[in-house]
Formats: C-alpha cells, structure tokens, sequence
C-alpha cells in the first residue's frame, strides 16, 4: 500500500508532462499552420497571370501608389485572398462548432441545410424579386438563420438529440434543394446565370465591401464560439456528463447554434455556399493536431487553408478557371464516402 501511494506523486507528474508536451505539439502544430496560411496569402498576392514583386506588394498594403501593382495586388489580389481567408475562417469554426457539439462529423452545415437554406433564399431574391447586391446577402444571412431556428424547434423534444437534427436537416435540405431547382427552372437566362454563379461558391470579383460584413461576424460570432471552447468539448462527452462538470448544456447548445449559424450565413452570403469547407475542416484538423485539446482554432486554419489553396488552384493550376467551390467541391464528395465506408467497416455509426 505504502509502494502504491510512493509511487503515487511520479504518476502525478507523468501526467503532468504529458499533458505539457500534448500542449506544446498542438501550439507547434498550429504556428505551422500560421505559417503556411501566410505564405499561400503571399504567394496569391505575388503569383498569378503576371509576377508582382514582394516588395511592391508590400508597399502597396502600407497604402502606397505603385503604378500597375496597386490595381493588380490592391483591388483584384488583396480583397479576393482577404475575403477567402474570412470566409475560409468561418466556415471552418461554424463547421467545427456543429460537429462537436452534435458529436458527429456528419453535423455539417452542408448536411444539414444550412447552408442550403442560405442558397434558397438567395436565389428567390435573385430570381423572383430581381434583387442584386447586399439585398441578396441580406436575404441569405435570413435563410441561415431562419432554417436554423426551424431545425431546433422540429428536433427539440424533453432536449436537443444530435441525431434528431442531422435527420431532420437532412431532410429539410432536400427540400430546401428541390425549391432551388423549381426556382432555377423559371429563371430568365440572365437571372439563371446569375444565381447559378452565386449557388457555386466563388471569390471572383471580390471587394471590400463583401469583406467587411464577414470580418465583422468572424470577430463577434468567432469570439462567441471561442469562450465556449471548454463547455463545447465537455458537450463531446454526453449532455449528463457535461452537465455533471457544470456546463450549462440548454444555454451553450443556443449560444453555439446563435454563433455558428451566423458565421455560415454571414460566409455564405460574402462568398456563396462553398462545398464541404465547413464539413472537411474539423475532421481534418483532427487528424492535424490528433484531437490534443478543442478543435476550433486548428478546424478555423484548416477552413481558411482549403477557401485559399482551391481558389489559388481554381484560378491557376487546372488548366483552367474554375470557381473554388467547384474545387472544394471535388475534394469534399469523396471524404464524405470514406467517412461513410470506414464507419461502414468499423460496424458503426457515424
């Protein structure tokens, strides 16, 4: 008895530094992904059609005159990598957030509706009331939201089920895409065009008027979702559990719903849905930092990697031009069929 409690203070400390080294792989992990989104921001600005010098980049965003680079890097490059960053920001933490909170990778806004019901009031605006501009983006932030309410009251049942939503989402989502499809078939030619842009997901043609607005959700939605961090990682381990560790699960689940939903509409409406972001950034940050701690920050950098690298590929690298959530989109299909054949083979759920 007497070995067991000796040895009692050495296992105390094992742990203790375990967990520092788990801490300090996981802030390595995510300086490394700093790095690499910093550079992949600098290689769009420097690297297109044409070759701008780092050094005239660099002046250009302290506000200089540089004949040439400064509409090439100052109104195409800059607003397009900025708003792919924010966009790719908030659909990774909106991701993350509904995947941990409803404990299954397949809690995506994609999946769910979303994102779909962004879509569709977006293209109702553009098609059937002629709308164009921040109307429209009015319009999507006011679907995301709404469907978002709906799913939660259809689901809500002596508490919220994880399983209840994604079932219920999914098939609102359908819904959601077959009024899509109804809509896009009474379009004129131009309003189809139009909306059929706007439903792939892309950053061309990106301003600092898109910007702002979802800058200014990242910040307020983003720190929301951030100092629930601790309470959404205890909701990964059981409503009753978390409960028992003092989390307020009701008041946690609607402040994460209210956050991660505005990031989806507010991304949405800047960017359009762009494909499977939201869905690939947490299982993929997952893997990254092999789950040492919540994944929101690394599931954040992962989202913004994926919006820039596909729109960088898209504009350049393929032969030619493709809008990023053709290219997210083309990523995206086939994780979902491996998450779906590897729990297939493990004999369980997702």
């Amino acid at each position: 008895m007497n070995a067991r409690f000796g040895t009692a203070p050495d296992l105390v400390d094992a742990m203790t530094a375990e967990r520092a080294g788990r801490s300090r792989r996981r802030r390595i992990v995510i300086g490394v992904m700093l790095l690499v989104l910093a550079a992949v921001f600098v290689l769009t600005l420097t690297v297109g059609q044409s070759v701008t010098p780092i050094g005239d980049v660099i002046r250009v965003i302290m506000g200089e005159r540089v004949p040439g680079a400064s509409f090439t890097v100052g109104t195409l490059r800059l607003p397009r990598a900025t708003l792919s960053i924010v966009t790719g920001l908030c659909f990774g933490l909106g991701g993350v957030a509904f995947q941990t909170m409803l404990r299954n990778p397949l809690a995506s806004p994609d999946i769910i509706g979303i994102s779909a019901s962004a879509s569709a009031a977006a293209v109702f605006a553009i098609v059937i009331l002629s709308l164009t501009g921040p109307a429209v983006s009015a319009f999507a932030i006011a679907g995301g939201l709404g469907i978002a309410i709906l799913i939660y009251l259809l689901s809500f049942r002596e508490g919220v089920v994880g399983a209840r939503i994604i079932l219920i989402g999914i098939g609102l989502a359908a819904m959601l895409h077959s009024f899509i499809a109804y809509v896009l078939s009474r379009a004129a030619a131009w309003d189809y065009n139009d909306a059929l842009r706007w439903l792939t997901g892309s950053v061309n043609g990106a301003t600092w008027g898109e910007v702002l607005p979802a800058l200014a959700a990242l910040v307020i939605f983003g720190g929301m979702l951030l100092g629930r961090s601790r309470a959404l990682e205890m909701l990964r381990l059981g409503d009753d559990t978390a409960a028992a560790l003092g989390v307020r699960v009701s008041r946690t689940r609607i402040v994460v719903l209210v956050a991660a939903v505005g990031l989806i509409s507010f991304a949405t409406a800047a960017a359009g849905p762009i494909a499977f972001v939201a869905f690939l950034s947490g299982p993929i940050a997952a893997r990254i930092v092999r789950r040492n701690g919540p994944l929101l920050v690394p599931g954040a950098l992962v989202g913004a990697l994926l919006v820039l690298l596909c729109d960088y590929a898209g504009q350049f690298l393929l032969g030619t031009r493709y809008p990023v959530g053709v290219v997210t989109g083309a990523l995206g299909a086939p994780f979902l069929i491996y998450l779906i054949v590897r729990a297939n083979r493990a004999g369980g759920s997702l």
